[in-house]
């Protein structure tokens, strides 16, 4: 058995250059994750205000629970405010966003099978997308 405690402080800051997969401050701690294609990968997640990951499609499905705060996960069909207690079903293979609002600071545990995720992708309306 193995327990890991879920801390801000051991969380990595995410580049947010223009290459990097996240705009605004975001910081990420890993929980657990392997190597190998198909293991789970669990991550906390803490995103400041209005910070938000770019559009990205994962293979497989990816689980978000909202811990704290308050965010927006969207699609290229609709966009969803969450807040503390949700849970979020992202279909693979789906092209998706999430962060936190402008005015909250919002942290979700991501949960998902391993498997490299693409970024390179058509941003839409992410740019003007309203948070």
């Amino acid at each position: 058995m193995k327990t890991i405690a879920i801390d801000r402080s051991k969380a990595i800051q995410q580049d947010s250059s223009p290459t990097g997969h996240f705009e605004g401050t975001v910081f990420l701690q890993r929980l657990a994750s392997t190597p190998a294609d198909g293991d789970i990968e669990f991550m906390a997640v803490y995103f400041s205000p209005g910070a938000r990951t770019k559009p990205h499609i994962h293979p497989r499905d990816q689980y978000l629970q909202i811990m704290e705060g308050k965010g927006v996960v969207a699609t290229d069909k609709e966009r969803r405010v969450v807040s503390a207690g949700d849970l979020v079903v992202m279909p693979g293979g789906t092209w998706h966003w999430h962060g936190a609002t402008s005015d909250s600071a919002m942290m979700h545990l991501s949960i998902r099978t391993s498997g490299e995720s693409t970024f390179d992708l058509d941003q839409r309306d992410w740019a003007t997308a309203m948070r």
